[in-house]
């Protein structure tokens, strides 16, 4: 999803803002101190114990009672990219429906159910992965994991919930044609990732929606749903000794194999183009981007840290001080690694007036380019580390992110004590490091930039109404 490309600045933004630059620039002040006094920011005390049921199912475990709650997260391999073709937005409806009956439950009771027990569950899909959220106290237990249980072994997926959920989609689908974010989105993705499930919509077309049936999604189920394709992340008040049963109660009537599948891997088209969907709003979306790299590269946290200084990092990056603060270009200016099984980008996004469009442009090449010819110090090292280090907390602060954090790191294959590894990862990085891998990944030349909107003075490559 494109983050919300923020409004043109007024008075009381500006304050908020101000406001807003102080306090992160207490915090890394304080981090930069904490950094230079006593080394590293510690470890953070978070202790993963894998725990395997009799029936050889593996979950990692962080124990935490200081509340009775328990936050599970599960994923299984295999997203939206593998919707088949005419069918895209397959496992976007299949998540939105594992909640809406299942057994003996129809949609009405099994809701019911979750909401008189206060028990939050859904799912969701993204490119390589659909994934499970649950979310329950600890009296509820057995209850809550017994409705995951039905939800994914016995979904229904009756006529009517199917055909309500639909048309919410469709709605979704139908909004979104006329939201600049999504069509800036659409537009980008289907030029860097042309012909690539990536460059698809996630949650489909108007026609495909239409044309998936129950039998799709039941056949999903039976491909994907399967105990070799679980990842499993389980944090709170709960011990190894009472979870290890309770995996094979809810997981163990799953198939042992899941279907194989192949996505290919993507190349992204770093085409330099210039793309306008013309659009009557006074202030046009940019964003902007080029290929990048996947998560398991090796130089992966060096890119981690120099986006950081490009463009990550909030008040302190140099786009936003470049683009917001020396020129008033624009309210919003950001860049972020945006990483796939199969691919990687840099992407970046801008908000601005229709007539600042073409300057806002040159100065984000013209800061790609400063980082590529390796115009970067020491100082604005080592303060991104001590942010990157110091703001690493911030994951752990509920039961539900750390659970997140434990299937990312399954997936990612970092190991179960990458949460103590993880700052010296960044810690390594060096200057060298840096200059290195800003020219092999920034090309100002080759950023492809798509503006939603009525822009003035760019020269385009190509033209468009709409998205």
């Amino acid at each position: 999803m494109i983050p919300p490309t923020a409004m043109t600045p007024n008075t009381a933004s500006r304050v908020v803002a101000a406001r807003a630059r102080v306090a992160w620039r207490a915090m890394l002040s304080w981090l930069t101190v904490a950094v230079v006094a006593g080394g590293a920011v510690p470890a953070l005390a978070v202790a993963v114990v894998p725990v395997t049921s009799p029936g050889g199912i593996t979950a990692w475990l962080v124990e935490d009672h200081s509340v009775p709650i328990i936050s599970l997260r599960l994923l299984f391999r295999g997203g939206t990219a593998i919707d088949p073709p005419g069918r895209e937005g397959l496992a976007a409806l299949t998540a939105n429906l594992l909640d809406e009956g299942a057994a003996e439950y129809d949609s009405q009771a099994f809701q019911t159910l979750l909401s008189d027990n206060s028990i939050t569950l859904s799912f969701s899909s993204g490119p390589d992965n659909f994934g499970g959220t649950l979310r329950t106290l600890v009296k509820k237990r057995d209850l809550a994991f017994d409705l995951l249980r039905l939800s994914i072994i016995q979904p229904r997926f009756d006529q009517e919930p199917t055909e309500r959920v639909r048309g919410q989609v469709q709605n979704v689908i139908s909004r979104s044609a006329n939201d600049p974010d999504q069509i800036a989105g659409r537009v980008f993705f289907r030029t860097v990732l042309p012909n690539h499930p990536y460059g698809r919509p996630s949650r489909g077309t108007a026609e495909s929606v239409t044309a998936i049936t129950r039998d799709d999604m039941r056949q999903f189920v039976a491909d994907r749903f399967a105990r070799d394709n679980l990842v499993l992340a389980i944090v709170g008040d709960i011990t190894a000794a009472e979870l290890a049963p309770l995996l094979d109660k809810t997981f163990g009537a799953l198939p042992a194999n899941s279907k194989p599948f192949n996505v290919i891997e993507a190349a992204p088209k770093d085409t330099g183009e210039v793309i306008v969907a013309e659009w009557d709003v006074p202030q046009s979306t940019v964003l902007f981007g080029q290929k990048g790299l996947k998560r398991s590269d090796p130089d992966f946290y060096s890119a981690y840290v120099l986006n950081y200084i490009l463009g990550g990092s909030g008040f302190t990056a140099r786009l936003y001080q470049e683009v917001r603060e020396a020129r008033g270009l624009a309210y919003s200016v950001y860049s972020y690694l945006s990483t796939y099984e199969h691919a990687g980008l840099v992407l970046g996004s801008a908000g601005t007036a229709n007539g600042r469009v073409a300057e806002t442009i040159e100065v984000v090449r013209q800061q790609w380019a400063k980082m590529r010819d390796g115009e970067v110090g020491q100082a604005e090292l080592d303060d991104a580390k001590a942010g990157l280090t110091g703001s690493f907390a911030i994951q752990f602060e509920t039961t539900n992110s750390v659970a997140n954090t434990l299937v990312s790191m399954q997936t990612d294959n970092l190991g179960i004590d990458y949460i103590d590894r993880r700052n010296a990862y960044i810690e390594a990085v060096t200057l060298a490091d840096i200059k290195r891998v800003a020219k092999r990944l920034l090309n100002p030349e080759s950023l492809v930039f798509v503006i939603v909107g009525k822009p003035e003075g760019v020269t385009a490559t190509r033209t468009q109404t709409g998205g």
